[in-house]
């Protein structure tokens, strides 16, 4: 049974229809890079997915662990292993970045283990520290605003800070690449990298314009998305050749 399931799966917004009957499997441990041209549906597919209220589900379904999800609101979703970086991630003025994944480390913890107590805020701390650390973030960065202020890469470092805390069963990066320099590039993908080697099972579906970040971050697979539809599938020789010849072909 495939860790993450996508059947048939259609999604409008503004009763335009975007992604049309999309099938995707995924394994435990698996790295899906799914690639393709401005507007052809990537974006709207992972949002949905997780829940976003502005796309609606046209039909299929989506299963986690062979449980569908779709009937579940976005925070059970997470609950139940399931993470989005986002490509726009949203400003939250006045929560700290620490209070801000404090509440979702205990909200997950406790979906989790039920029967455990989560980290004290104290050691909490020490281990968001440590995470930052790795990502080539200062401490202070903890006690700013969610991404209020943050440059482009800040707020793309944020979100793969979250994934090391979170260890999600399924990632879905929404362009983690888009804006970042090549030094900032190579900081998440070790980030994406870290989690992978603490916690092999984590399947990742990486969804990205450019081949760039596959140099950094080997794929199982490559599909090619246009117009909604998975319309080939490779292995990373497919991303090379389309950082070559582009979507022209498609």
């Amino acid at each position: 049974m495939p860790l993450f399931s996508i059947q048939n799966f259609s999604v409008s917004v503004e009763e335009n229809t975007v992604v049309h009957e999309f099938n995707l499997d995924v394994k435990p441990g698996e790295v899906h890079a799914i690639m393709g041209p401005n507007g052809s549906g990537k974006s709207s597919l992972v949002s949905c997915i997780m829940g976003h209220p502005t796309y609606q589900v046209e039909g299929g379904d989506v299963l986690l662990e062979g449980e569908s999800i779709l009937e579940l609101e976005p925070e059970f979703r997470a609950q139940k292993g399931l993470f989005l970086a986002m490509q726009y991630p949203r400003e939250i003025a006045g929560v700290t970045l620490r209070d801000f994944l404090y509440a979702a480390y205990k909200a997950q913890f406790s979906a989790r283990n039920p029967e455990q107590r989560p980290l004290s805020p104290l050691r909490f701390n020490r281990h968001l520290e440590v995470l930052m650390e790795g990502l080539s973030l200062p401490k202070s960065f903890a006690t700013r605003f969610v991404n209020q202020g943050f440059s482009g890469g800040e707020k793309k470092k944020a979100e793969i800070l979250q994934l090391l805390l979170l260890q999600p069963k399924v990632a879905l990066l929404d362009e983690t690449d888009s804006g970042l320099d090549i030094d900032a590039l190579k900081i998440v993908t070790e980030g994406i990298a870290r989690l992978k080697q603490e916690q092999p099972e984590t399947a990742v579906v990486l969804v990205t314009h450019y081949a760039r970040i596959l140099h950094h971050l080997q794929p199982d697979y490559v599909h090619v998305m246009v117009q909604g539809r998975i319309v080939k599938s490779g292995g990373k020789e497919l991303a090379l050749e389309l950082e070559e010849r582009g979507y022209a072909d498609y």
